[in-house]
């Protein structure tokens, strides 16, 4: 799915105007579209009777189309008109097809609104669309503040669905009217608006469909368009095929550098998510102490034992994993290695010596953004995944700036290092070299928690091994993690509860729901 701002839609929207689909095609395209997806949910939940809040703009026409469309498919269905005139072609259409309407301008009290309210199970939100201000002008505060008030009073709610976006979001920024109504389902047109995912806008959300506004092919402006947002379909057709005739060596050999004597967890979920993500064989290079207390939780992985000092890889170390890695079709660098000087000397030597696909994550980090120069020394297109704080030393940023921009920061240093910044936080920001980003839609406290980051390392290890481009790998590895963080919590039933092991325990399920 593209993920746009609000300009770069209506430019799309004018280009496809100019060239032969008309702007009223595409509500067309737009109500029948979401009328559909109403249409099948009624259908499964036995729903029927549907009310709109429709306002004066392209949202409130898609809303009629939509709400014209249901009433001839046998719904009951009431159009809440605010500062919409009575003379538009649409509302005559829809009062043909048989629809109720109201308005507020003769509804001062809301009566009208309530008593539809109490009969209908489908609230569809079409007030406002994506170019409004804040505050809400007084008209839509009301109505949206009275909304609220008459639903939080119902025993049982409608489903709320809001058209392209909940009324009183800010679609770029993510800013919200405290009168916003949070939808169940948001129906958004051609492409996600990128306020929907960022907080509160997120909040109020709910779950996210795109609906086809039957653009012209070869749109300039469409094609322009670089960001996207990660979903199930793109994320199945990146994962490769597993034919009956594979072998192991068909999904590669992901070698796994990590672990410490503080950290030694790290390296257990660092290997066991390369192995879940499906590489043919994990081979553990870990501090020797590591060992005894690894082996019995990965028999399924190759080890080497490296040099340490007290539990923390050492500088002689270097040689051990040259004399080892060659069979090794991707490498990752980093979880639970600690922060030791012993050890950077080791990560500072070795990097020269690396020529395949490479992943830095966590320690591995800090000890690169010592070395000068060091994102010319990695290999072309390192996958490289910090948290705010790692790219805080990586940039020289602070934090707050980070995260007040984070997809303009990810954005720059990819160009700017010439590797994958895998952005990890709220909205994890995946951006490559070329210009290409990636949003996953997850916002969950249930990856807030200690050895989730390895996880995500190993995944994304896992599919480098198996031959997945830097970048499809890095948005396949943090799509399937974030899944599997949602399904941990699911199952356990509090995010609180979620464990670094119960996420990777997860993925097995994710990746049957992407086969």
């Amino acid at each position: 799915m593209k993920l746009v701002t609000v300009s770069q839609m209506r430019e799309i929207e004018k280009e496809a105007d100019s060239r032969g689909v008309s702007y009223a095609q595409m509500m067309e395209n737009a109500g029948q579209g979401l009328a559909e997806i109403i249409h099948v949910l009624g259908q499964e939940n036995g729903w029927d009777t549907v009310t709109g809040l429709v306002g004066s703009g392209n949202n409130g026409g898609d809303a009629l189309v939509a709400l014209t469309w249901l009433a001839g498919a046998g719904w009951r269905t009431h159009a809440y008109l605010v500062n919409r005139k009575m003379d538009d072609p649409l509302i005559s259409r829809y009062l043909d097809a048989g629809g109720d309407v109201f308005q507020f301008s003769s509804d001062p009290n809301l009566e009208s609104l309530g008593e539809a309210l109490s009969e209908t199970t489908v609230l569809v939100d079409g007030l406002l669309g994506t170019g409004i201000n804040l505050p809400l002008k007084k008209e839509a505060a009301l109505v949206l503040a009275g909304a609220q008030v008459i639903l939080s009073e119902m025993d049982a709610s409608p489903f709320v669905v809001a058209v392209d976006c909940p009324s009183g979001v800010d679609c770029d920024s993510g800013e919200t009217a405290d009168e916003a109504i949070p939808a169940d389902l948001t129906v958004t047109m051609a492409a996600v608006k990128q306020g929907l995912l960022k907080l509160p806008a997120f909040e109020f959300v709910g779950s996210l469909e795109v609906v086809d506004l039957g653009l012209p092919e070869d749109l300039g402006a469409w094609s322009a368009v670089k960001t996207e947002v990660a979903d199930w379909e793109m994320v199945s057709a990146l994962l490769p095929e597993r034919s009956p005739a594979s072998h192991k060596g068909t999904f590669g050999t992901a070698f796994v550098i990590a672990g410490s004597a503080s950290y030694t967890g790290a390296a257990l979920l660092a290997g066991k998510a390369a192995y879940r993500v499906g590489a043919g064989l994990v081979t553990m290079a870990v501090p020797e102490p590591l060992h005894a207390a690894l082996a019995g939780h990965v028999p399924e992985a190759t080890w080497v034992l490296l040099p340490h000092e007290n539990g923390f890889v050492s500088e002689q170390a270097v040689s051990k994993v040259l004399e080892n890695f060659g069979r090794a079709t991707a490498m990752l660098i980093g979880s639970g290695l600690g922060s030791r000087s012993v050890t950077g000397a080791f990560v500072e030597n070795l990097i020269p010596s690396i020529k395949i696909p490479l992943v830095v994550d966590a320690d591995g980090l800090r000890h690169v953004s010592q070395i000068s120069d060091w994102y010319t020394k990695l290999p072309a297109w390192t996958v490289l995944t910090p948290h705010p704080g790692e790219m805080s030393v990586l940039t020289g940023l602070s934090r707050e700036e980070i995260q007040s921009k984070r997809e303009e920061v990810a954005e720059r240093y990819a160009k700017e290092w010439g590797h994958v910044v895998v952005l990890k936080g709220a909205f994890t920001v995946i951006a490559s070299p070329d210009g290409r980003r990636t949003t996953i839609p997850v916002a969950t406290p249930a990856l807030a928690r200690a050895g989730t980051g390895d996880v995500l390392a190993g995944v994304i290890v896992g599919l480098r091994a198996q031959g997945l481009d830097a970048f499809d790998a890095a948005v396949a590895g943090a799509f399937i993690h974030a899944q599997a963080g949602l399904l941990a919590a699911d199952e356990i039933g509090t995010t609180a509860s979620v464990l670094a092991g119960d996420v990777l325990n997860a993925i097995p399920a994710v990746l049957a729901e992407l086969e």
